[in-house]
């Protein structure tokens, strides 16, 4: 097996094409809501709790894809995952009842997006790329995803207005299996031998370590508020554009925007991240996604209003996530970064969970989802307090530290 580690070039773009096709695929959930509530009888809740579902399963196996992509490397989690992706979204596209739904559209995708989105590849990243240039990789990688949601969300549409909202399912179920030719320029040569990351800890150890760290506690607790905000926003702002007299094709074209612009946003936060504070970095985002969201529900809403919120979203909509990994790999190190990672990321998600299910609920109940934009402002101030303290120094361990 050889033993020198994969280029630059190669990591960037294979797992920059693994992020496309998968975050691109799944930002444009929203626009399946009303096509199959309406089709299939359901209340928006129901739809929006198997997304949340989604969500959350997608943190629980996301911690469990980093260990197995920690140890035995991230080719074997990056096949599995596009397999199960094919099948959650055919899953989707048949399911007779919520339940099913659920377990398919829920639990399946969720499992799968676990295996073939950021953590997996932030860890292959981590591993291959040189520490001064990381948090700019880290930011090209997550620039990749925000391309496929430009890329993908308008192809969505357009599946779904020609095919019907089921043959378009099937379709990007065949779509996704293309992960598995890409996961051959990800398979880690000499993965467990010379350039193996050097495991000083046991997986035990790795995990007392990080949740007795504040500054841990604190970047879980932030990117939490990240879920809920962009979560919710992807899934039901088409809804509530649409209920406010806005056409189907303005959603399209918001949440390609959003995709377009977190292209610029993701690739200057992970570059700013090489040269100043990632912790101010976030805090900065935060507070000004809860300005974003209150100009948003003061101006007088417009086509224009909306694609001026979309851009500024966008940039500001997965920029979070390069200075995060960035921070997380800077504190702890690289040998258990894809588990680490897993669980910043389990939190994250069940901010979505919380995000895109109030979302619906509240909905139902109030006919408005006024009361979850005010708590996505809130949110938003939060994370940028929580966020300020963090220290990204890396951690002091004692040298003779041995296994329990």
């Amino acid at each position: 097996m050889p033993s020198a580690p994969l280029s630059l070039r190669q990591v960037l773009v294979c797992g920059a094409a693994v992020v496309t096709l998968s975050m691109g695929i799944r930002h444009g959930f929203g626009l399946w809501l009303q096509p199959i509530t309406q089709a299939q009888g359901w209340t928006r809740e129901t739809f929006a709790f198997a997304l949340a579902i989604q969500n959350l399963a997608w943190g629980c196996f996301g911690i469990f894809a980093g260990m197995v992509a920690d140890r035995f490397g991230a080719f074997r989690v990056l096949v599995g995952g596009s397999i199960l992706y094919a099948l959650g979204l055919a899953g989707m596209a048949l399911s007779p009842t919520p339940l099913v739904f659920s377990l398919t559209a829920g639990v399946l995708i969720g499992a799968a997006q676990a295996g073939t989105t950021y953590a997996v590849v932030y860890g292959i990243i981590g591993r291959q790329v040189d520490p001064a240039r990381r948090s700019w990789a880290m930011g090209v990688a997550a620039a990749a995803g925000s391309f496929g949601q430009f890329l993908m969300v308008p192809v969505e549409g357009f599946l779904i207005s020609s095919l019907g909202w089921q043959q378009s399912l099937l379709a990007l179920g065949a779509v996704v299996l293309l992960v598995t030719p890409l996961a051959l320029g990800l398979r880690e040569p000499g993965f467990g031998g010379a350039h193996a990351p050097r495991r000083e800890q046991t997986i035990g150890q790795a995990l007392r370590e990080a949740f007795k760290y504040p500054s841990f506690q604190l970047l879980m607790a932030g990117y939490f508020v990240c879920g809920f905000q962009v979560v919710f926003i992807g899934v039901h702002m088409p809804s509530y554009l649409k209920d406010k007299g806005l056409s189907p094709q303005v959603a399209s074209y918001a949440l390609a925007l959003i995709g377009l612009f977190n292209v610029f946003g993701t690739y200057i936060a992970g570059s700013l991240g090489q040269r100043m504070a990632k912790r101010k970095i976030l805090a900065f985002i935060y507070l000004a996604r809860a300005v974003a969201i209150a100009a948003f529900l003061w101006a007088p809403l417009s086509p224009l209003s909306v694609y001026v919120f979309a851009a500024t979203m966008g940039l500001l909509w997965l920029s979070t996530v390069p200075p995060t990994n960035a921070t997380v790999a800077q504190i702890f190190g690289v040998a258990h970064l894809s588990m680490l990672g897993g669980f910043v990321f389990f939190s994250h998600q069940i901010g979505s969970f919380m995000g895109v299910w109030l979302g619906g609920l509240l909905y139902d109940r109030t006919g408005s989802y006024d009361i979850v934009w005010w708590i996505s402002i809130a949110l938003g101030v939060f994370a940028c307090l929580v966020n300020l303290p963090v220290r990204e120094a890396p951690i002091l361990r004692q040298p003779a530290a041995q296994p329990a």
